[in-house]
């Protein structure tokens, strides 16, 4: 066994009781095996057993004790290989059994971390001469996922056709050309029991050897002329017997474990390396390579790289995902921003995605770039769309303070008493400049999401307030003017309509131009504050102007409506009234047939007054037409004539439709139901005034007189000679005369003797208390 001392001493492998390796770094020989149990137990692996099956469960946590994880790219992969027995491995138990399958472990005291798989003999007898599928499966997976690759082989070998090197070239060879592209491997050929022959001699046979070997090996149509330097950077080690040369054995050991110090260096062993996978990729890509061999597939490295870049990159993207999701902070933000507005919001977000992808591009580092970059994209978009939630409630709280902001500072600008136009447009710019300094708070450097919708949103709600504000100031300016116009028309239009004289309409429409331009006047002044564009100002004046004509018009058949109504009293108020309006007394001098033309005459002017709203001149005969042919029918056209009679239509000449309040026909309707309805008052009136004449005449005829002053000559000579008799009579008189005076007899006989008796009865006897109750004062300031 003296031949097994040359792969132990270069990477100082021991192996436990149960059969497991270790990678030592002591360059003596073999240490025992009870003083590196603890270290057996924890650093090593059976990756494939004989059967073929790979352990995945025991690489993972190979890879968690060994810390393969965190190496990046900083790591190397050693394999060895050789023939049974030819001291390539210490793992032997016993003599009669050999290593089954792949074993791996790693190398202490090496930088980097440096992990070795110890292969099956490629000419064990166990398996049988013909039965070379797993030997080639073996060597297609070491060769994939190694760096360095040590061959042992006997010096005496060299030169010989039937070496037993031969064998496993010829399958090394086969199956690299397998991977599709060159894998630029370190070969190194360890010549075990070095003859006397110095290496400078046996290099060059071993190199001839294994450019035959090559030359020989079928290839794929690619790698037809492909050299093989460009799959194998060719080394060769000689070492001495350990048995016959043990010192000088030890010393060239050592020599070679030193070459494997940071043997991915520039220049070093592994320097060359292509299409390495980084550390943590190391477990999914030797699984999903084993599997590809095991189902006796070609292996494409690039592809392959790229699938384990893919995966690894996604699981990586996928826990930092998940990390983010789960950040207390992140947890904190996202709750708070539902309901207020979070301050400096952007730059907290910035902060942890940039915690989170910093997180990634360092695991993710040694992968493909291509595909690191893809996954970062793509870890990118989930995080945003995670996110973006969170920003735009961010953006809406700060839309509806910004708003709350302008609508609190427009109120009090306009209530300092600054004019509309310079209020909004100065609290405008400040609400939106705020709005944009609080944008730069919440931007997510990381995204490139746009705000300038949100703030168009915030310049319409803006706008729209301003517009809802404006209009309800100038609704508020409108219906004061209007309401202060309604004031100034409506009582005197009504005074004027019901005075109903020749010019009624000229001062209406006096009245109304006058007050219509001094409501105008004002209100253009206060319309100037609102900074409003010409045509919008001119519509509003002229919106005011149309409701000052409205208001007329409106009073007009206001009016109109009631017409009968007013006709009777204007007649009543002429009629029972004179020319100082005091009430008419019929004694039988007044001349009722000429009051009542009088009274009527007025209420037919009242009647065409209202009859049209006439605020334009034009020069109508309306009054005319209805005093001829309602007041003066006498000098209306003949009945029998072919005459159309002029009240038999429902247009007024020169008048338009819409100014139309009675039509002629309506005219003629109501003069009729007029004439009914105060007829009685003229019937009434010539009543009294005859009763009046009656009651005047209450002196007996002059005959009457003369036959009493002759039948009562006796009683009056009687009075003259007894004056008591004169003195009660004339007290007598008195109280009459009293009682005529205070009782009113005159005035209550002149609508009839019995009402004036009815009346007097009533009133008598309260009068006669009175003066008798006056008379007893009287007598008592006497006393």
């Amino acid at each position: 066994m003296s031949n097994s001392h040359t792969t132990d001493s270069v990477v100082s492998v021991a192996e436990s009781k149960s059969g497991v390796p270790t990678v030592q770094s002591s360059r003596a020989p073999i240490p025992t095996m009870e003083k590196h149990q603890k270290s057996v137990d924890c650093c090593s692996t059976h990756l494939i057993d004989g059967d073929g099956t790979l352990d995945a469960a025991g690489l993972e946590k190979f890879m968690k004790q060994v810390k393969l994880n965190e190496c990046g790219l900083s790591y190397a992969i050693v394999s060895i290989m050789g023939p049974q027995s030819s001291g390539k491995s210490t793992l032997l138990n016993h003599l009669s059994q050999t290593t089954k399958g792949i074993w791996m472990a790693r190398c202490t005291g090496i930088e980097p971390c440096t992990v070795v798989m110890d292969l099956e003999g490629t000419d064990g007898r166990e398996r049988g001469e013909d039965d070379t599928a797993f030997e080639k499966q073996s060597a297609l997976f070491a060769l994939a996922v190694s760096d360095i690759v040590l061959i042992n082989m006997w010096c005496h070998d060299i030169g010989r056709e039937h070496a037993a090197n031969k064998p496993l070239l010829k399958t090394v060879f086969q199956v690299m050309t397998r991977l599709f592209s060159p894998r630029k491997t370190t070969m190194i050929f360890v010549i075990r029991d070095k003859t006397r022959t110095p290496l400078e001699n046996l290099e060059p046979v071993l190199r001839e050897d294994i450019q035959k070997i090559w030359d020989s090996v079928p290839k794929p149509e690619a790698h037809k002329e492909t050299p093989l330097s460009a799959f194998f950077n060719i080394e060769v080690v000689a070492l001495s017997s350990f048995e016959e040369k043990e010192e000088q054995f030890k010393e060239q050991v050592a020599n070679l474990r030193n070459r494997f110090q940071h043997s991915i260096a520039p220049g070093g062993l592994a320097g060359d390396r292509q299409g390495v996978v980084p550390a943590s990729g190391f477990s999914f890509s030797a699984q999903q390579i084993w599997k590809v061999i095991k189902e006796n597939r070609d292996l494409d490295l690039p592809a392959h790289k790229v699938m384990v870049a893919t995966v690894r990159c996604e699981e990586i993207a996928n826990e930092k995902y998940s990390a983010f999701a789960k950040n207390k902070d992140w947890c904190e933000l996202e709750d708070a921003v539902q309901s207020q507005l979070v301050p400096d919001f952007g730059n907290k977000i910035s902060s942890l995605l940039d915690t989170c992808f910093i997180g990634y591009d360092d695991e993710a580092a040694f992968f493909e770039e291509g595909v690191r970059s893809c996954k970062r994209k793509q870890l990118t978009e989930k995080l945003l769309q995670l996110i973006e939630p969170a920003y735009q409630s961010t953006l809406q709280h700060m839309r509806s303070e910004t708003l709350e902001k302008f609508i609190k500072a427009f109120e009090d600008a306009l209530s300092k008493g600054q004019g509309f136009q310079v209020a909004s447009r100065d609290c405008s710019i400040l609400a939106m400049k705020s709005f944009d300094e609080q944008c730069k708070g919440a931007i997510i450097k990381q995204a490139d999401w746009d705000t300038s919708k949100v703030r168009a949103k915030v310049s319409q709600d803006i706008e729209s307030h301003i517009a809802d504000v404006r209009n309800a100031k100038l609704s508020d300016l409108t219906g004061l003017y209007e309401s202060n116009l309604k004031n100034a028309l409506h009582g005197p239009v009504e005074a004027i309509l019901e005075g109903a004289a020749d010019d009624t309409w000229p001062a209406i429409r006096k009245l109304l131009r006058s007050e219509t331009k001094t409501a105008l006047s004002k209100f253009s002044r206060a319309l100037a504050g609102f900074e409003m564009d010409e045509d919008a100002k001119k519509n509003l004046l002229s919106r005011l102007e149309s409701y000052a004509i409205d208001t007329v018009e409106g009073k007009a058949k206001e009016e109109a409506g009631k017409v009968l109504h007013s006709m009777k009293e204007r007649f009543t108020t002429i009629f029972n009234h004179d020319n100082d309006l005091m009430p008419r007394t019929w004694t039988g001098k007044e001349d009722i047939r000429a009051i009542n033309k009088t009274a009527r005459t007025s209420a037919l002017k009242l009647l065409s007054v209202l009859a049209a709203i006439r605020l334009e001149d034009y020069a109508d005969r309306i009054q005319t037409v209805l005093l001829q042919a309602l007041a003066e029918p006498s000098i209306s056209p003949d009945k029998s004539s072919n005459m159309q009679n002029p009240l038999a239509t429902s247009k007024w000449e020169k008048i338009p439709d819409s100014k139309t309040l009675i039509t002629p026909v309506q005219c003629k309707t109501l003069w009729g139901q007029f004439q009914k309805e105060t007829e009685y008052a003229v019937t009434q009136a010539i009543t009294a005034q005859k009763a009046n004449k009656q009651n005047s005449s209450w002196l007996p005829p002059p005959w009457a007189i003369l036959a009493l002053f002759v039948l009562g000559f006796d009683e009056f000579m009687t009075l003259l000679r007894n004056p008591l008799y004169v003195l009660v009579i004339f007290v007598g008189f008195l109280l009459f005369k009293a009682l005529w005076v205070q009782t009113g007899i005159a005035a209550e006989f002149q609508n009839g003797m019995l009402p004036g008796l009815l009346s007097l009865s009533t009133r008598l006897l309260p009068a006669f208390m009175n003066l008798l109750r006056k008379l007893a004062e009287l007598g008592n300031r006497r006393n």
